[in-house]
């Protein structure tokens, strides 16, 4: 059972890591073993993930399998975003210009900053008392 027209990519996104496979097919989106709307609940995380397949016109015509891991829904979200994008690539060179302009292919490199000792979080200072 080889899955002849496949292309996947990797996406990242803070510390979540998303890998998408897409073949020709009738739209049908699988993340996690999950159907995509179980696990993306809400309307704009929905439309987030379909951005690459809008921009393109490629609505309904590629099936879809992510495994994704790491951070939360919002960083997975991303991740997924990015690797649907690169794999669009693959399939089709002309895709690039056109996902570029909205910036779907550009990895967005923003992590959570380090705690620093001796402060509560990454920035924050402890009270200060004058007396």
């Amino acid at each position: 059972m080889s899955q002849t027209n496949s292309y996947n990519a990797t996406g990242r996104r803070k510390t979540a890591i998303a890998h998408a496979w897409l073949t020709e097919g009738s739209g049908r989106i699988i993340i996690n073993g999950r159907v995509f709307e179980d696990y993306l609940q809400t309307v704009p995380l929905q439309n987030s993930t379909l951005q690459p397949f809008q921009v393109t016109n490629t609505m309904n015509k590629y099936d879809v399998r992510v495994v994704t891991h790491g951070g939360g829904i919002h960083g997975q979200v991303g991740a997924i975003r990015l690797a649907i994008a690169r794999s669009l690539v693959q399939i089709d060179e002309t895709f690039r210009s056109q996902l570029r302009e909205y910036g779907l292919l550009t990895r967005d490199s923003r992590m959570k900053e380090r705690k620093k000792s001796g402060r509560p979080g990454a920035r924050k200072r402890f009270q200060f008392s004058k007396r």
